[in-house]
């Protein structure tokens, strides 16, 4: 299946992201197969440093890191899926500044349960940054009257276990951005969570 061919945003009502940035991920996915959803915040300004785009695109390089430092074994967007993980940004236009607005959270929010929804066997969501957090807490409270992440800073909150229903969510940070290979911190706790992640779908 390719989700491109399975949503798409039609009439662009945001006003504070660059429509020029939209992309979505292209390559041919096996959902059956997929067990983790990473879901980062927004794609880059440069289209050709998106995850799933042909070369060696530069959010891809950081997030093989990610991978690497979790100790899985993956030198390619194939590899990630291989390994049962799909990644995927909450909003879908590249951002203009430094915070999204509600009102495009709560637009791009509906292309992200539609995305999510192809995917019949997940059993861990990563959310890696405060928009993936506050777009998916906003997805399940509309649908079951709960968040399921807390309010606080990621890294007071991520130690528990979080559940939407039989599946795990971990808070995170995102692997994907310059910041991500100098933030040491931000490096270890992601590689952290990865690591679990594969461990939950295995």
């Amino acid at each position: 299946m390719k989700i491109t061919d399975k949503i798409k945003c039609i009439n662009f009502p945001c006003a504070d992201v660059d429509k020029k940035c939209y992309i979505l991920p292209s390559a041919e996915i096996d959902v059956s197969k997929i067990k983790i959803l990473m879901i980062t915040e927004a794609p880059p300004v440069d289209k050709a440093d998106y995850f799933y785009a042909s070369g060696n695109p530069f959010y891809l390089q950081t997030t093989l890191q990610a991978f690497k430092d979790a100790g899985a074994n993956a030198a390619s967007m194939q590899d990630i899926l291989d390994l049962g993980a799909y990644i995927t940004t909450a909003i879908k236009c590249g951002k203009t500044q430094y915070a999204v607005s509600p009102e495009t959270m709560k637009n791009c929010s509906q292309l992200l349960e539609q995305e999510i929804g192809l995917f019949p066997n997940v059993k861990v969501f990563i959310l890696m940054g405060d928009v993936a957090i506050k777009m998916m807490n906003d997805i399940w409270k509309k649908n079951t009257g709960k968040k399921v992440i807390p309010a606080g800073s990621t890294y007071k909150i991520r130690g528990q276990a979080y559940y939407y229903g039989n599946i795990r969510v971990i808070p995170s940070y995102t692997p994907a951005g310059k910041n991500f290979l100098i933030e040491k911190s931000k490096r270890r706790m992601v590689a952290e969570d990865i690591r679990e992640a594969l461990k939950l779908s295995n």
